[in-house]
């Protein structure tokens, strides 16, 4: 009897050994080893003869490459070709240059109108002209951001995004409103901005709403260009958390805190009363109202704080006054006469 030595793998030189010598398999051996070795073949999936995966590989590579090939060509030959009219091809800087090289200036100057129509907001004038009289026009213009500003996105595994409303926002568009024309400017995308602004102002107090295709995207960042606005920018002021958005007009900014999402926030309260004093003193331009506070970190805390020294100064006079001058000014403090000693 004979026995079966494999040498390695299936794929080497297999023989029978003897007690001294080794021999050729015969026909009928031959066929059992295939049978064996298309066994074990079956059992190993990741299995594939050299030749084989080859072929295959060529063939993948092929596809891609063929693929790209393709998918290039069609566009130079779609962003490239020529304009026409009922008379042809019309004529252009690049039609005296090589055919070839005509397709690639054009696609390259099509590419680049594109990226530029991305960046740059799509019309000139983002707001429509001021109304004449006897139509109301309001003499300022307050343009908002909403994410922390109106609103504070949250998100938990529960609920997802959600957003909150801030403390102070109806009383905040309604006193504001008498005043200002309303403008949200922001850089969220509309489909999320739209039933946002729908939620949180049911009365209409917002005069118009400007997302993210009204902005300049500059260096990855989109930023508010207020050349496009159509307004006088001597009376525009801009409420936002980021000092970046308005790159161009810094002095027309007003930046916040952001707002964390605390239910004890009353920054819009005090926003409301720095803004109906600029109204009330008929400030011709905001600018420099707005460059002075630029310089805190906190410009409504600093308005409080210049509020209530300014109070303290007056306090001060008026009791330094003869008592008829006194009662006088005390009015027009708004302060009441009854129950007030004065000495």
């Amino acid at each position: 009897m004979y026995k079966i030595v494999w040498f390695g793998t299936l794929n080497k030189s297999i023989g029978y050994i003897g007690k001294k010598k080794t021999r050729l398999l015969s026909p009928c051996e031959k066929i059992c080893l295939n049978t064996a070795r298309k066994t074990v073949q079956r059992c190993d999936k990741n299995y594939s003869p050299p030749k084989l995966s080859r072929i295959k590989n060529f063939y993948t590579y092929s596809i891609v490459l063929g693929s790209l090939f393709s998918i290039v060509m069609w566009a130079i030959y779609k962003l490239g070709k020529p304009e026409e009219d009922h008379r042809g091809p019309i004529e252009d800087e690049f039609s005296q240059l090589p055919w070839f090289r005509q397709y690639i200036m054009r696609m390259w100057h099509t590419l680049q109108y594109y990226e530029k129509m991305m960046e740059e907001p799509q019309m000139a004038k983002l707001l429509p002209n001021v109304v004449p009289p006897p139509y109301i026009q309001p003499p300022y213009s307050l343009v908002l951001e909403i994410k922390d500003v109106l609103v504070h996105p949250d998100w938990t595994y529960q609920t997802g995004w959600r957003f909150k409303k801030r403390p102070g926002v109806d009383y905040f568009l309604q006193q504001c409103s008498r005043n200002f024309e309303i403008v949200i400017y922001t850089s969220e995308q509309g489909m999320t901005a739209f039933p946002l602004l729908d939620a949180l102002d049911p009365y209409g107090y917002i005069s118009y709403r400007l997302v993210r295709g009204a902005t300049d995207l500059v260096e990855g960042q989109h930023t508010k260009n207020l050349d496009y606005l159509n307004r006088d920018l001597s009376r525009v002021i801009v409420v936002d958390c980021d000092p970046y958005t308005t790159p161009m007009h810094p002095d027309n900014s007003l930046v916040l805190t952001k707002w964390l999402g605390n239910d004890d926030d009353v920054q819009l309260f005090d926003l409301t009363a720095f803004l109906q004093l600029v109204a009330e003193h008929q400030v011709n331009d905001v600018r420099e109202v707005l460059r002075y506070y630029r310089q805190f970190e906190d410009p409504i805390e600093q308005f409080k704080d210049n509020q209530r020294r300014l109070q303290e100064q007056n306090q001060e006079s008026i009791q330094n006054l003869p008592t008829s001058e006194r009662q006088w000014n005390l009015t027009l403090l708004g302060r009441s006469l009854r129950g007030s000693s004065i000495k």
